[in-house]
């Protein structure tokens, strides 16, 4: 079944509030979405956001990437050499990890469609999804109150960004832990604001105090894989890696020195599903288990991570939120309190409405 067009749209989604984190403020995203048509007139979905901070990829590069030597590599071939046309994606050019995801989801879209069945069906599984809910980075009083507001909405994992003050992160957290019950787990993510012997010194404190915390992402700046490691080998608490995994390259690094207990997977920094997979399994041999997560990033992106979530035996734990954030209609994704309900239809799925968002006041 030949692959006939490309197709790229854009547009610019706002967040309901400000998403805060250690590296940057957003008040909107820009989504890019890609069309793949084949012969017989199905279409595959894809979709990245450029994240200057993380990936590097700016829109204009992205769009670039997939007019491109992306297009140049998949149109007039045969949709059922899927995975020669993922290898393709991935070597037609340097970088672009978000472009390629889009396209990589776009071909995974449209194969399941072609074979009709759900994306995960055709990924081998499907386990039951909960997400954590974030809470940006803020003052500890404005914190707290967006934490006892996720709570009350059903979340029993909060994903707590700090990083951005260290002097006030022992504080910020404390007021959270007093605030909800005592058996809502804490994940912190310090989005490289640490330094080393300083999140030692912050991460002993917290344990001291006995938050609840399941693990700590990215203490340390992403290049600085010693001081990596020197933070896993000193505190009692999971360390996982975030910024420092990109491809897989990287994971055999990460997991052959131990530098990290967990590795964190986005599809908008690895280049999509394919790659995605061999990420989750290398680290699976390596007994290390993994988190998918995601940026601030279209739904529809989100839904492929979930779908790769729910079929992959080592993803444990689940940070797929992003589209509660967006003020606008969700596709493909239910969410009930804090359940992530994937579509029953072929590929990703398509389009709905039904959701639960966060609330207006949540930070």
């Amino acid at each position: 079944m030949i692959i006939k067009n490309l197709e790229v749209k854009h547009e610019t989604i706002p967040l309901k509030v400000p998403f805060k984190t250690a590296l940057r403020t957003a008040t909107e995203i820009e989504s890019v979405e890609v069309i793949i048509t084949l012969e017989n007139g199905i279409t595959g979905r894809g979709a990245a956001a450029p994240t200057y901070v993380i990936t590097g990829d700016s829109l204009e590069s992205i769009l670039a990437a997939l007019k491109g030597p992306i297009k140049a590599a998949i149109i007039g071939r045969d949709v059922k050499e899927f995975q020669l046309l993922l290898q393709s994606v991935q070597s037609c050019c340097v970088g672009n990890t978000s472009a390629k995801a889009a396209a990589d989801i776009a071909l995974h879209d449209a194969y399941s469609r072609l074979i009709e069945v759900p994306l995960h069906t055709y990924l081998g599984g499907k386990k039951t999804l909960s997400t954590c809910m974030t809470i940006g980075v803020d003052t500890p009083e404005k914190m707290t109150k967006a934490a006892k507001s996720a709570v009350a909405d059903g979340f029993q994992v909060l994903k707590i960004k700090v990083g951005a003050n260290p002097e006030l992160d022992i504080e910020r957290i404390q007021k959270i832990h007093e605030a909800i019950p005592s058996y809502i787990k804490l994940r912190l993510d310090a989005n490289q604001g640490w330094r080393a012997k300083q999140a030692v010194q912050i991460i002993h404190e917290m344990e001291s105090r006995n938050f609840n915390i399941e693990f700590i992402e990215q203490p340390v700046p992403s290049y600085d894989l010693d001081g990596l490691k020197f933070v896993t080998n000193r505190v009692s608490t999971l360390i996982m890696a975030d910024e420092s995994l990109f491809s897989v390259k990287d994971a055999l690094k990460l997991v052959a020195g131990r530098y990290v207990d967990l590795l964190n997977i986005k599809l908008m920094k690895c280049g999509g599903i394919n790659e995605a997979w061999k990420i989750a399994s290398i680290a699976e041999a390596n007994g290390v288990g993994c988190m998918i997560g995601s940026m601030m990033e279209p739904c529809f992106s989100v839904g492929a991570a979930a779908h790769f979530a729910a079929a992959h035996p080592n993803i444990h734990y689940f940070d797929l939120d992003a589209p509660l954030w967006l003020d606008g209609d969700l596709d493909v994704l239910t969410y009930h309190r804090d359940q992530v309900i994937l579509s029953a239809l072929p590929g990703v799925g398509d389009v709905q409405t039904t959701f639960q968002g966060i609330k207006k006041d949540a930070t």
